[in-house]
């Protein structure tokens, strides 16, 4: 049932937020992207502050052990983001939805795991490989949450499926930049969001193998969560913004903590 559980929290992440970035980024809703970013920024936080954390310090794992496997991990993700930027700055001046005429906030998007996408290196198919590696990663991550508790796997999938929406829609933007049409873009999109599946049998089994070693795959989560929350997201939506801007924006966050406590407790 466990495994169940994983294929369908991770294809559901996976997938699920490929077709609601569609919906957004395609039916004209685009508007409502920096509002998800505010979304994401609450709900990874929540997930990483509130259950993911806390789970890994229940255990009998060190805490000294546990907080250098954080601040590692924070390292890591910094220093993956500065060699990815590092990377596209030798090889773009700029990008394809920038050539478009669009400005497209999504677009500018990053990630932990390395996903600044500028444009693609060799067309499309070098953001569905990125996109391919990040979703095995991460659902890798979503089946040691539900190692640890259903609960906390539930929470886990919904975190990156709102996380993985504003990243999908500058995916999106610039496939059909590349493809020429709406539909092979998402169908693209999609097809590289299957790959969840993959990475959720693949962390069932080598998590099963190493229980000793889970509250250090929760707090790798965690570190994953902080970094893309506290250095991607939350300074994008640091911009002088009117009154009735700044106090939606501050709503949409907490509606991601919300959120996440919610489904926690509908959960537990």
């Amino acid at each position: 049932m466990t495994l169940l559980a994983i294929l369908v929290g991770t294809v559901a992440a996976g997938v699920g937020s490929v077709w609601l970035a569609a919906l957004l980024a395609f039916a004209m809703l685009a508007r409502f992207t920096q509002h998800m970013l505010s979304l994401a920024a609450g709900a990874l936080m929540a997930t990483a502050f509130m259950h993911l954390l806390p789970e890994a310090f229940e255990s009998e794992a060190g805490a000294h052990e546990l907080f250098a496997m954080l601040l590692g991990g924070l390292v890591f993700f910094f220093l993956l983001d500065k060699a990815e930027l590092w990377h596209h700055g030798h090889e773009h001046n700029h990008s394809p939805a920038q050539e478009a005429g669009h400005d497209d906030p999504a677009h500018h998007h990053g990630h932990a795991h390395a996903h600044h996408h500028h444009g693609p290196r060799s067309g499309g198919w070098a953001v569905l490989a990125g996109d391919s590696v990040h979703a095995f990663g991460d659902c890798i991550l979503i089946a040691s949450a539900f190692l640890a508790d259903t609960r906390l796997g539930v929470i886990t999938s919904l975190a990156v499926l709102a996380h993985e929406v504003p990243h999908h829609i500058g995916d999106l933007v610039v496939l059909r930049h590349t493809s020429g049409t709406s539909r092979a873009a998402l169908v693209k999109v999609s097809l590289a969001g299957t790959v969840t599946a993959l990475g959720g049998v693949v962390g069932y089994f080598l998590v099963t193998q190493l229980q000793d070693y889970l509250p250090f795959f929760l707090v790798a989560a965690s570190s994953s969560f902080v970094y893309v929350a506290l250095a991607d997201l939350i300074p994008q939506l640091q911009k002088k913004l009117g009154f009735r801007d700044t106090v939606a924006q501050v709503a949409w966050l907490l509606g991601g903590i919300a959120l996440v406590t919610l489904v926690s407790s509908l959960a537990h």
